[in-house]
């Protein structure tokens, strides 16, 4: 994935393989470019996102990248305004991260009450999507006790902690969540990569999923959800936290 200055305006090129399984599913990965671009918090809120430049560095047609944006609108992570086009969205607001909150309280917890309650394979699965997020947290652990901010370890993350609560919304057997976690989703990343994070809340979001992990395999669909909601709060309180410290 190239720079914001690459992508945005730069003058490096980024071709996307002509094989025809990607051809196929060019729209996916023009969606996926702009986006990794978007939640790497490499732009700017404000900057200006030229669909022909995009394109051009993409080696594709306007079409899909207009496409993309048109999506990417929809999750609040850019924004269109008539006759000056799409521009990175703002920070969330303070009302805008509550009401976010909100609905993730809702899903999240909904989503573990219906996983608990079912017998399908939910906790090996979870117990290895944990794996997965506790070494990628310690990878990031360490470069921060180097002294290093690696974005790739940071995307490495934050794309298994995705993965966790994926895992358990999966397993609710309902097909909405898992479209409305996805709408969410992009969200939360852009709110986690707007405000500072430091190795505190690696910790505790691991100790956190543990503490879910021992709720589930409890069998008590209450204690499962206590669980979840404890996490989402506690998330909630250090992004208020860490978005007052930014404007202050």
């Amino acid at each position: 994935m190239k720079s914001s200055e690459d992508l945005v305006g730069g003058s490096g090129t980024f071709a996307l393989r002509s094989s025809s399984a990607v051809r196929r599913n060019l729209r996916e990965h023009v969606y996926d470019s702009v986006l990794d671009l978007l939640l790497r918090g490499d732009t700017a809120p404000g900057t200006r996102l030229s669909i022909d430049t995009i394109a051009r560095q993409l080696d594709v047609s306007p079409t899909p990248v207009r496409e993309a944006l048109v999506q990417l609108e929809r999750t609040g992570l850019v924004t269109r305004q008539t006759h000056k086009g799409y521009r990175v969205a703002p920070p969330l607001e303070h009302d805008q991260l509550m009401e976010l909150f909100e609905a993730r309280d809702m899903l999240e917890v909904t989503a573990i009450r219906l996983a608990a309650s079912s017998e399908n394979g939910l906790l090996p699965e979870l117990r290895d999507a944990q794996e997965r997020h506790r070494l990628a947290g310690e990878a990031v652990i360490s470069a921060f006790g180097d002294g290093k901010k690696d974005i790739a370890l940071t995307t490495e993350y934050y794309a298994r902690d995705q993965e966790f609560h994926e895992v358990i919304i999966r397993h609710s057997g309902n097909r909405y969540l898992l479209g409305i976690s996805n709408d969410l989703g992009a969200l939360v990343h852009r709110l986690r990569r707007s405000v500072h994070r430091g190795v505190t809340d690696v910790r505790e979001a691991i100790v956190e999923h543990e503490a879910i992990i021992d709720a589930l395999a409890t069998g008590d669909p209450d204690a499962s959800a206590r669980a979840m909601r404890s996490h989402v709060l506690k998330v909630r309180d250090r992004a208020l936290h860490d978005a007052g410290d930014e404007k202050g």
